[in-house]
């Protein structure tokens, strides 16, 4: 029976799997935060005790701050740095909890159904994990082509159950997609990674070639060994161009092998003749370039991969124990920690942001409304990393509310498309 069905009978199939793993991760999330919320009283009994004595001391005892490096911050609430290298603060534990709970219960409470009896005859088992899919998605009728409805000068919302363009702004105009890039990458890398426990050792080359071209990092030192996994997670969240590196290295032996894997992965989803890339980061080049439809059919193949999935839709992620950090670092996904608690209509549950002057801000984003209908987001030279932000809520909560504060309209013509 698997060999008689349709493309887009497996992809339809594979969107089922998919959206029962995103609702078995996010409850596993949530089950992981009660009990950290659980033990907080806890540790914050033991932390005042420890205040408690310590004030005690004499001030010969006392430890001094490096005022150079600012104040000591407690373990929960650690210092990270955003993709675009903005500064920001990790908010504790018990705060986490209370802002992400909501969000994250919609998935355990809002299972998506089928209204399709058809659709649901096909069996999740009989999906053959070989076949060679075609992403595409086409403008209809009912597409609204955007102009100043939003900031970005390039957009791209569509429906992933239809697999119709929803709206659309310059849509397949060549851009820059910077540190959306980093999507491909991940994407490649798990294609060819058969250990995720397999470890790295960084050197001074990949972490030099980070710092020159003035990449976002995770904080991997010279001659730090770390696994394949941590190189996975600081790829995405921080956007680490030292752990891009790292990865395509660990994979191809060299960022230019790598790249090749990633030509050739475009020429697969049919996407070459529109897409090219020369690094792995994200890096501004002539001949890096895609379109933001290029890089909704990019994000999709993503999410299809379990893997790239999870580390697409983690808000948080603290690196293995070494040498050079005793308790790891601790990473953030500061796209989907700052959208979570915007109306969108659902869950926006993975996100990928991007920056580069020639570039603006960019991010590609993978959504579920309330009626389990799924969603991609692409966007592009926005003017800052909130503004990008807010064109994706006003999108989604357009098409997936069906009403909005200020609702879009269709506007423009094709050709903008």
């Amino acid at each position: 029976m698997s060999e008689q069905l349709s493309n887009e009978e497996i992809i339809r199939a594979r969107r089922r799997q998919r959206i029962e793993a995103m609702q078995r991760s996010k409850e596993k999330q949530l089950h992981r935060r009660k009990r950290l919320k659980m033990l907080l009283p806890i540790a914050a009994g033991a932390l005042s005790i420890v205040i408690l004595i310590a004030a005690g001391m004499t001030l010969s005892g006392k430890k001094e701050v490096d005022k150079s490096k600012g104040q000591q911050l407690p373990n929960t609430a650690k210092v990270t740095e955003y993709a675009e290298g903005e500064k920001v603060s990790v908010q504790s534990i018990k705060g986490e909890e209370t802002e992400k709970e909501q969000s994250e219960a919609f998935i355990k409470d809002n299972v998506p159904k089928e209204d399709n009896a058809q659709k649901a005859a096909v069996p999740v088992a009989s999906v053959p994990e070989e076949t060679e899919l075609v992403y595409e998605a086409e403008a209809t009728e009912e597409t609204l082509y955007l102009s100043d409805e939003i900031v970005s000068n390039y957009a791209l919302l569509i429906d992933l159950d239809s697999d119709n363009i929803l709206a659309q702004k310059s849509a397949k105009q060549i851009i820059n997609p910077a540190s959306m890039t980093k999507i491909l990458t991940v994407l490649v890398a798990a294609e060819h990674v058969t250990d995720l426990d397999d470890t790295f050792t960084m050197t001074l080359e990949i972490t030099d070639y980070s710092f020159v071209n003035d990449c976002s990092n995770a904080g991997f030192l010279d001659g730090e060994v770390v696994t394949v996994r941590d190189l996975f997670y600081g790829t995405v969240l921080p956007s680490g161009g030292d752990a891009a590196v790292g990865l395509a290295t660990y994979v191809a032996g060299s960022q230019e092998e790598f790249v090749k894997l990633m030509n050739d992965k475009l020429k697969e989803l049919g996407l070459s003749e529109t897409a090219h890339v020369t690094n792995c980061v994200g890096l501004y080049d002539e001949d890096h370039y895609c379109t933001v439809y290029d890089m909704a059919m990019i994000l999709e193949a993503a999410i299809e991969n379990e893997f790239c999935r999870e580390v697409l839709s983690a808000h948080t992620y603290n690196t293995s124990v070494t040498e050079q950090h005793p308790e790891g670092i601790l990473l953030s996904n500061w796209f989907l920690r700052r959208i979570e608690d915007k109306d969108t209509g659902g869950v926006v549950m993975c996100g990928k942001t991007g920056y580069v002057v020639e570039s603006g801000n960019c991010a590609a984003s993978y959504a579920i409304d309330h009626a389990g209908k799924e969603y991609i987001c692409v966007t592009a030279d926005s003017t800052s990393s909130w503004r990008c932000i807010y064109d994706h809520v006003a999108l989604y909560k357009q098409f997936a509310t069906g009403e909005a504060d200020a609702p879009l309209s269709a506007s423009g013509n094709v050709e903008n498309g």
